[in-house]
């Protein structure tokens, strides 16, 4: 007997393609799946659904892989859609650096798979997806030619998939830290160290989107980590670019990206508390003509957006208390949980409050190699307006 489940579905969410099934919506289990077991999922009016990886420890208990009641989910299934994804990287971006694999809008629930150059970084952040990933390094290696892989499961959020966190080679070990291209920059990839997978891919077009405003400009980079935004405000021309974070490491990546593209001279990083330095700065009447905020995702859980709107906010507002009049607001939010439509509200909340008015220069997401699937809101996930403060 195959295993079963039966799920309420009464919004058809799942029926339409969202591919989570919780742990609240299911009926009853048939069979005696063993944790990580594929199984096939019927709602309670018996409609099929499809087959998803099980596991009962995990409030997302089942993640559905295919529609198919009865195609098989080997190796085979998986290199499919490794060469799916592979083939939409290549017609859509420069596939030198991308993200290969985006989880469920891939079809791959919990499952993340970046290049850089000839090195493969890989996140199995489910139980399911686990199991198979040396048959999905197989299917990289093969689809990619790529040879070098290394894992950064090393996160949180495995430990609720009853799994442990683990980090190391997939592959004979290399070097973890080498540089990569991005829009013509040379940036400093660590794939053992780095936050996530060793590098953000995902502000490529939002970071080459600034060009226009920080030309001559003096510029502040807020969160700058290692550098993304300021090193791009001085390759665009900027006169002078100042980037602030909290962490010494993220200081000491910025800088040396900064020496690796000769902009030294006109970028300078400093560790620093973001909300504080921009109160001193409004309060001494410091001013820049472009101020960016690239944070951490303040909203980590829908129960925290409330408290990450009053930090978006509040950021937001001492930023624009910084800008003169006619100056730039670069801001971002790569929580998905701060939606496009609030995430434009908050800023106009602040906007109100610091009584200036705002006209939208740009606004952006993430690059199509972190495509947004319509059925599963939670891909998309960042946003990026330039607004010129008035």
């Amino acid at each position: 007997m195959r295993h079963r489940t039966i799920i309420r579905d009464p919004r058809d969410r799942v029926r339409n393609g969202h591919p989570w099934i919780f742990d609240n919506q299911v009926v009853r289990v048939e069979g005696d799946p063993g944790p990580g077991d594929v199984v096939q999922v019927f709602d309670d009016r018996k409609r099929p659904i499809g087959q998803g990886y099980f596991n009962p420890a995990s409030k997302i208990q089942v993640r559905i892989l295919t529609a198919d009641l009865d195609e098989p989910i080997d190796d085979g299934f998986f290199l499919r859609k490794v060469k799916e994804a592979w083939a939409f990287r290549q017609r859509m971006v420069d596939t030198t650096s991308c993200r290969v694999i985006f989880g469920e809008s891939d079809g791959l629930p919990a499952c993340v798979a970046d290049k850089f150059g000839d090195t493969i970084v890989l996140q199995t952040l489910s139980l399911g997806m686990d199991r198979w990933k040396h048959s999905l390094v197989e299917a990289l290696r093969e689809v990619t030619g790529v040879t070098r892989f290394y894992e950064r499961n090393d996160v949180p959020i495995r430990e609720k998939e009853g799994l442990q966190p683990i980090k190391g080679f997939l592959s004979d070990p290399f070097t973890t830290r080498f540089p990569i291209v991005e829009n013509g920059l040379k940036v400093q990839v660590d794939v053992a160290e780095g936050q996530k997978t060793g590098h953000f891919l995902d502000q490529r077009l939002n970071h080459a989107a600034i060009a226009p405003v920080v030309a001559g400009a003096d510029v502040l980079d807020c969160f700058t980590h290692t550098g993304g935004f300021a090193l791009h405000a001085a390759h665009y021309g900027a006169e002078r670019v100042e980037g602030l974070d909290i962490s010494a490491s993220a200081i000491r990546s910025a800088a040396a990206n900064a020496e690796l593209n000769g902009s030294s001279e006109r970028c300078s990083f400093r560790e620093a508390n973001v909300f504080d330095f921009l109160t001193e700065a409004g309060r001494s009447g410091r001013k820049w003509d472009v101020v960016v905020l690239d944070p951490p995702a303040f909203a980590k859980s829908r129960a925290t957006v409330a408290g990450a709107t009053r930090g978006y906010k509040e950021i937001n507002l001492r930023a624009m208390k910084c800008l003169p009049r006619g100056g730039f607001l670069v801001t971002c939010s790569c929580s998905q949980h701060m939606t496009p439509d609030l995430f434009r509200a908050m800023v106009a909340d602040a906007a109100k409050d610091a009584r200036r008015q705002l006209r939208e220069v740009y606004y952006g997401t993430q690059p199509p190699d972190h495509p947004v699937h319509w059925s599963i809101p939670e891909s998309l996930y960042l946003k990026c307006l330039i607004l010129q403060v008035l």
